[in-house]
């Protein structure tokens, strides 16, 4: 099980101001704020940004992935809405992917770093 991650970022309070809107888009809120870190959360901190100054601009094959599972398909295109109106780049619109699985819905979007990040729901319920 996996209690928390953490992604590079060049520019803390970029990234923050990016993460505000993202994230809160799905019930996130920022929760600590240190030096060089910063976590967002909806009770404990389980999304953390580390300040890396010295990264250079990601190539869209690398950085990280995260998927974030929420709870329907309106957080899935909250967060694609948010992302890009906050200056992220859409990676794959809100819709439909059968090849990840039964009523897999999901959006990604690449943060100002190249992160990809991704919200998905799954739209029916195994028995």
């Amino acid at each position: 099980m996996i209690d928390h991650i953490s992604i590079a970022v060049r520019d803390l309070e970029r990234a923050a101001r990016f993460y505000e809107m993202v994230l809160g888009a799905i019930g996130y809120a920022k929760l600590e704020v240190r030096p060089h870190t910063i976590g967002f959360g909806k009770k404990y901190s389980e999304f953390w940004l580390n300040l890396r100054r010295t990264m250079t601009p990601l190539d869209p094959d690398c950085g990280a992935h995260v998927g974030l599972r929420v709870r329907s398909m309106e957080l899935v295109d909250a967060f694609h809405a948010a992302a890009l109106a906050a200056g992220g780049s859409c990676d794959g619109a809100p819709g439909v992917r059968p090849q990840h699985g039964h009523g897999y819905y999901a959006a990604f979007i690449r943060d100002p770093d190249g992160n990809r990040i991704e919200a998905v729901t799954f739209l029916v319920t195994e028995p």
